[in-house]
């Protein structure tokens, strides 16, 4: 889209409108991480019904996991086909039918392999959707002239919160896992359908904006395959993949960690990683201001040295405040990196690559989450768990010198310094 364009669209759309939009877009956030915590919680339960093993359990996500993969691949072709609003709907209706069955296998007719389709079906439309709205958030964020990224991934954290609530509650009162997760998949879809009304319709984005015929399908697996030789977007992806490795392993291992490595008992554990966990919310609240004032480069740059600073507290600290301290300052490093990776991703004169730009950056920092924290674990069985952490270190350092790749160049300082 061109400066004028983008002028056009924005002059079209009332500021009640632009607010209404941005709202949409938090709701799917939080309404993503809502349904991710509502399943997530109940494993234990559908892992007794199930009667699975532990080792059963990892290969159950597994199959998750790796169809949200398929669906991080399948969003930049549903994108341009159908548009933001059917195809957050849709997708989100497959999470929804995946709900189901996950409930109905893991409770109501006891089926592991109706739990995995359930799974697959769940987790392919959350990596979909994961792409979606944050192009979309990218979008509003552009045309609103403010960066919101970082909050709207707060939103994702409210609804994991929210989500998690609500199974807690569920299982206390005994509710079944089948109505449970019924109930769950009925709210994502009223929800979603309520929410996509107020994101605007974007012909420009679509394949069918231009005069000319739609290229074949061979081209356009080519062309997707190609932001892949961006050596900008690779190192986007080095950023996203440093923090986000920081980010998953933190939650996997960081309560062992204290544990483990420093000797406190597990309730010292869990609250050490909940000053975690309040840490990298807050600071993706604050987030969008900060940016804005100073830019994605120098907050990234800052954010990395901070993680560094705070994993060196963490591993090599001796007393219990310099590991609290190090944590609050290791969350507050890794909190911005997917956020702003998802930004800059989506940040190209030709929109129309946003979708495939931000599913490549996607797909890097989903490897991060998936394999780093089984890797820390191989680290930590050798080396020791706190010694493991050491590669985080190395790769925090490698995000904060791969920073000037996610410096604006249509976004909101852009425009202001342009």
């Amino acid at each position: 889209m061109t400066g004028t364009s983008r002028e056009s669209a924005n002059i079209e759309r009332t500021r009640r409108e632009l607010v209404a939009w941005r709202n949409a877009i938090f709701a799917v956030f939080f309404v993503s991480g809502f349904s991710m915590a509502s399943w997530m919680a109940r494993i234990p339960a559908i892992r007794d019904h199930t009667g699975l093993d532990t080792q059963g359990v990892g290969f159950v996500i597994l199959s998750g996991s790796i169809a949200s993969i398929a669906g991080l691949v399948a969003a930049p072709w549903i994108l341009p086909r159908f548009g933001a609003r059917i195809g957050m709907a849709g997708v989100m209706s497959i999470v929804s039918v995946g709900l189901v069955l996950v409930g109905l296998g893991g409770s109501a007719t006891p089926s592991v392999l109706l739990v995995v389709i359930g799974l697959a079906l769940f987790g392919f439309g959350n990596g979909a959707v994961d792409v979606m709205m944050n192009v979309e958030g990218a979008e509003a964020e552009r045309e609103i002239g403010r960066t919101l990224m970082p909050l709207m991934h707060a939103f994702f954290s409210f609804g994991t919160v929210a989500g998690a609530g609500l199974a807690a509650a569920a299982s206390a009162l005994a509710v079944p896992i089948s109505w449970h997760l019924g109930g769950i998949a009925v709210l994502v879809v009223i929800a979603v359908a309520v929410a996509v009304r107020f994101v605007p319709a974007q012909p420009e984005l679509l394949d069918e904006h231009d005069d000319e015929p739609r290229p074949p399908w061979r081209q356009r697996v080519r062309e997707g395959l190609a932001v892949w030789a961006d050596l900008r977007l690779l190192l986007i992806g080095v950023i996203v993949l440093g923090m986000s490795f920081a980010e998953g392993s933190a939650n996997d291992w960081l309560a062992l960690a204290v544990v483990d490595g420093h000797g406190y008992d597990p309730t010292i554990g869990a609250a050490v990683f909940t000053v975690f966990t309040i840490a990298m919310t807050t600071s993706r609240v604050l987030g969008g201001p900060v940016i804005d004032r100073f830019g994605r480069v120098p907050t990234l740059r800052v954010l990395a040295a901070t993680g560094v600073v705070g994993l060196t507290l963490f591993i090599f600290g001796t007393e219990p405040w310099m590991f609290i301290i190090g944590t609050v300052l290791w969350g507050v490093g890794a909190s911005l990196g997917f956020p702003v990776g998802m930004s800059a991703a989506a940040d190209t004169p030709d929109r129309r690559q946003s979708a495939a730009r931000v599913s490549a950056v996607a797909i890097i920092g989903y490897c991060a989450f998936l394999v780093g924290p089984p890797f820390i674990g191989f680290l930590g069985q050798r080396f020791g768990i706190l010694n493991a952490l050491l590669v985080i270190l190395v790769l925090m350092v490698m995000a904060g010198l791969a920073a000037p790749a996610a410096r604006e160049r249509t976004g909101p300082r852009a425009a202001t310094e342009g």
